[in-house]
């Protein structure tokens, strides 16, 4: 594509439908559900006049919380048809996160599921909004949150003041198609399409608003690099809640016309057994997800031979895995750089990427994106090689933040340029590499130390499933070298073994001061690591081994 399209979510899923209607667009493989491109058309039809009918216009904003369940997309394409914004909800969430959101994003409908292991999504909802208890469907007056008119069960199940998908797509029926044609002809590809909530590693979460134009050229840049056709099938386990599933994932399918294989909740055995049996040509994940695959006990009664490419992000993907990924998967994996205030990618590597280029750097920019390392103090650009703020501008920044422009002119500056909060740098072949984030750096006496330096040479280590590196507070420097490790399977060891392992290896200030062999890391809903959060936790393990902090 030498230019960039306007075509709107709804205008893509048409388009397919006409051109190819009888291929596989989305197949749940666990319980052979599938839908071609046309008869998913005909059922986001269906629900967008159920919207419709239940007061849901251009502009409402629609609360989707739920895992990767079957109806997820039909009820993003349903919203992207009539105008509406499609708010999407961390999975995680709990009750004083979900109320925030609500009220935050002036949420006209919620649409739900039952809840994951550790959340009842109905009880919660109820809580939230008591008022559902005792009115009619379609009737809600809450004190609370005047915005919130309805809530929506996604599944065939009766909820006391909630409808459900079946009652949707029957009330539906009242609406005639002129009306649903209407509604599709005032939609325009720079509408607000898609709101997602930042993850919230620090402050309050904040709404992202993306555009048709943001999402759909992203997610056909990111399939353009790995040589994306019709042909492909690309195993979605990430969670579509979050940018890499909605846009890295579906955008992606969405503009090349191949198939989506859905898995509900990440788990690697499905996910192994859905690219065995559906022969898909591509998957995605975060480190922790690919680690979870290559170490299943069950890992090699699967045939991955059909694999081809895929995409490793959300956190910085350690080397050796990388390596590992490609050995025993078969794949040509690549990597995408970016946050969801860009839509997400901004740059990316490619399929002909050399492997040691896939492994050290995050790629070059994407067309049409203006991608520069900044200095942060003065806000010129950087020489070749020199570190400085990786900031990007074009057809992928957000449209901002929603209701509150004075964090978007934190982010985006007077030249239009998104400030991502990480250091980077260039080389002369215009290939990024990722060095830090300005908050993760630790300061050591005055000494700056970039944590991925120190994953990346710990990741050698043989034992080392998983590494994160972060500041523990000290008296004396400020800050020290704090380790987290996650050891393999049936492996001991000291904290000695790993202090010893980067004598005369790394400069001495490097070295972690302090080493911790834990079970997991603090994830957000997304798969991020919470870097944040480890600091907490280093001083709690501190004192739970009797270790004095100086």
């Amino acid at each position: 594509m030498s230019e960039l399209s306007n075509r709107t979510l709804g205008d893509w899923l048409e388009h397919w439908a006409e051109v190819s209607p009888d291929r596989e667009y989305i197949v749940y493989s666990d319980r052979d559900l599938r839908f071609t491109w046309s008869e998913f058309n005909k059922r986001v039809d269906n629900l967008a006049k159920g919207m419709l009918a239940i007061g849901i216009e251009r502009g409402s904003h629609v609360g989707l919380w739920a895992t990767n369940v079957p109806d997820w997309l039909t009820f993003l394409y349903a919203c992207a048809k009539i105008g509406a914004v499609c708010v999407t909800v961390n999975t995680n969430y709990k009750q004083n996160e979900l109320e925030y959101l609500c009220e935050n994003s002036d949420m006209h409908t919620l649409c739900i599921i039952d809840g994951t292991w550790d959340c009842d999504y109905v009880d919660m909802t109820y809580k939230m909004l008591p008022e559902l208890k005792t009115c009619q469907r379609g009737h809600l007056v809450s004190e609370r949150f005047p915005r919130m008119k309805n809530v929506v069960y996604i599944g065939q199940e009766k909820h006391r003041g909630m409808y459900n998908t079946a009652e949707l797509l029957l009330l539906g029926k009242s609406i005639s198609d002129e009306r649903l044609r209407d509604a599709k002809s005032q939609v325009n590809c720079h509408d607000v399409v898609n709101m997602q909530y930042t993850s919230g590693t620090t402050g309050f979460p904040k709404g992202v608003m993306l555009t048709h134009y943001n999402i759909a050229n992203d997610g056909f840049f990111t399939g353009e690099n790995m040589k994306f056709t019709q042909e492909d099938k690309l195993c979605v386990c990430v969670p579509l809640f979050h940018c890499f599933g909605v846009v890295l994932a579906t955008m992606n399918c969405l503009t090349h016309g191949c198939t989506e294989v859905m898995v509900e909740k990440f788990d690697p055995l499905v996910v192994l057994a859905s690219i065995h049996k559906e022969r898909c040509t591509a998957v995605y994940g975060v480190p922790t997800m690919f680690i979870a695959e290559l170490n299943h006990p069950m890992f090699p009664m699967f045939d991955l031979t059909c694999l081809r490419t895929g995409i490793m992000a959300g956190s910085l993907c350690p080397v050796e895995l990388m390596r590992q990924v490609c050995d025993k998967m078969h794949l040509t994996i690549t990597s995408v750089y970016g946050l969801t205030e860009t839509s997400p990618g901004m740059t990316q590597t490619t399929v002909d990427d050399t492997f040691e280029r896939r492994c050290t750097t995050v790629g070059r920019h994407y067309p049409f994106v203006d991608v520069k390392v900044l200095d942060p103090e003065t806000n010129e650009e950087c020489p070749v090689g020199v570190q400085g703020e990786m900031c990007c501008k074009g057809f992928n920044v957000m449209k901002g933040y929603y209701k509150n422009p004075q964090a978007t002119a934190e982010v985006i500056d007077e030249n239009g340029y998104l400030h991502s909060g990480d250091l980077g740098v260039m080389d002369e072949d215009g290939y990024f590499r990722i060095t830090g984030r300005i908050k993760d750096m630790i300061i050591r006496g005055g000494e700056n130390i970039y944590p991925r330096e120190i994953e990346e040479f710990l990741y050698h280590l043989e034992g080392v499933s998983d590494v994160q590196v972060a500041a523990v507070p000290s008296k004396k420097y400020g800050e020290e070298v704090g380790a987290f490790i996650i050891l393999k399977e049936g492996v001991t060891m000291h904290p000695d073994d790993v202090k010893d392992f980067c004598k005369g290896k790394i400069a001495r200030y490097k070295i972690p001061k302090y080493v911790f062999f834990v079970k997991e890391f603090p994830l957000t809903g997304s798969g991020k690591i919470q870097k944040f959060k480890l600091k907490e936790l280093s001083l709690k393990l501190c004192a739970e081994q009797g270790i004095e902090v100086i």
